[in-house]
């Protein structure tokens, strides 16, 4: 009897990622029988470095672990930290942490849209052959980046990895004469913003609709950001501290990065902007909602390429807040809450750019981290990711090796994993034997 032929297809590098990383397949016959995404950089033990150290070095600490969301990473390790503390900061500084995360919003958002994933619907191998084709919408893109990079100056001392945020608020409060300074471009980016949107829900997308089960935050009464209950699509709801009641981090043989399921089932979720859509679509500003509705898509929806129209009506929502937060700012008396260290443990969840992200930590009576855990966004993604491209491969089989290629590097693209700014995802490299 003649043994089904298999068909490898291996990708060496994964590049687009911050990280190291592969895709490997095996196809027997017309079955896939196999789908990893083997991501083989060295383990960076984050949460190692961190024990012993004092809780004040956490958020610079911390921050480092992306160049892309630092705010995401280093304001979930200071809501953990003040929960342990017991610290209750001022609605002031609660609304300048607001408006900092508007701020990484908007320059990741644009970033992956225009940059990263747009490329793909005209076939562009990259942004700058994209530009040469679109040059006003690149530059205007260019330009909605530099408005986040700006308020995220002003507000964290510096674009990248910020060093003016600390436990307990800010060193340093901007005056309102900073922040009033941005309000016109801002007003412009906002018209700018809607505009992309309705550019990118006119683009053609695949059908490649999914039974997800979607999980992000909800608050009573804001759009999730910084704090709310965990949702999701399957009817959780649950409070943050019981988040690890119902998601476990697990090592698979192929990935020293982590892959997030679900329990117990042990099943893959989603997370991202098009999760926090589907559950706070009540919850957008008036603007942003009104977009939501116009620009044709049902919601909820999970077909992941719209994944970008989510991402755009999210900038809109990040302009729409930042400009109302800074017409009412007055800085606040106390920029920092001083605190005395203790023993104590704390939790915090909030809504990254590319989804939610969870940390805990335990400190000891002298203010020292004893435990420390991060669950990043991309990690919860990762498995989903994997079942995504089991279920789009079947169909691929038919087509030849660049073009599977393409088609896969697509698909992975509408989840902005955390990633670097070079060129193309996958290089796919094909045996038959």
């Amino acid at each position: 009897m003649t043994k089904p032929a298999t068909r490898r297809i291996e990708v060496g590098a994964l590049t687009r990622v911050e990280g190291e990383g592969a895709l490997h397949v095996d196809v027997v016959g017309d079955r896939v029988a196999r789908v990893n995404l083997a991501i083989y950089e060295p383990p960076r033990f984050f949460e190692a470095l961190l024990v012993g150290r004092p809780l004040e070095d956490v958020p610079d600490v911390t921050a480092r672990i992306c160049g892309i969301c630092p705010v995401a990473y280093q304001n979930t390790s200071i809501f953990a930290l003040e929960q342990a503390l017991g610290i209750e900061v001022t609605p002031e500084i609660r609304q300048l942490r607001r408006l900092l995360y508007c701020a990484e919003w908007i320059e990741s958002h644009v970033l992956h849209i225009h940059l990263l994933n747009i490329p793909d619907f005209f076939d562009s191998p990259s942004g700058i052959d994209l530009a040469k084709r679109f040059p006003d919408e690149v530059n205007r893109g260019l330009r909605l980046k530099k408005h986040g990079n700006e308020l995220l100056e002003i507000l964290g001392g510096r674009a990248v990895h910020p060093i003016n945020v600390t436990v307990g608020g800010f060193f340093r409060a901007p005056s309102r004469r900073q922040l009033l300074g941005l309000i016109d471009d801002l007003t412009w980016g906002l018209d700018a913003s809607i505009d992309v949107a309705r550019w990118v829900a006119g683009f053609e997308f695949p059908d490649f609709n999914q039974p997800y089960e979607m999980v992000a935050l909800r608050h009573p009464t804001e759009y999730p950001m910084n704090h709310g209950r965990i949702v999701s699509t399957a009817g959780l709801d649950i409070e943050v501290q019981q988040y690890e009641d119902h998601f476990e981090e697990r090592q698979v043989e192929h990935s020293t990065a982590l892959h997030a399921v679900r329990i117990p089932e042990g099943r893959p979720y989603f997370v991202g902007p098009l999760a926090r859509i589907n559950q706070n679509l009540d919850r957008l500003s008036p603007t942003a909602r009104q977009l939501a509705t116009d620009v044709g898509i049902t919601w909820p929806c999970f077909n992941p390429y719209q994944s970008i129209v989510a991402r755009a009506i999210e900038v809109v929502q990040a302009y729409d807040e930042a400009i109302q937060i800074i017409k009412a700012y007055q800085p606040p008396e106390v920029a920092r809450i001083e605190y005395e260290p203790r023993e104590g443990e704390g939790m915090s969840a909030t809504e990254a750019p590319r989804g939610l992200i969870f940390h805990r930590y335990r400190t000891d009576e002298q203010g020292r981290i004893t435990f420390a855990k991060i669950v990043p966004p991309t990690s919860q993604n990762q498995g989903q990711i994997e079942w995504d491209l089991r279920e789009l491969l079947p169909d691929l089989l038919k087509h030849d090796d660049p073009d599977i290629a393409i088609r896969c590097e697509k698909l992975i693209r509408t989840y902005d994993p955390c990633i670097s700014c070079s060129t193309h995802f996958l290089k796919l490299d094909l045996k038959r034997r």
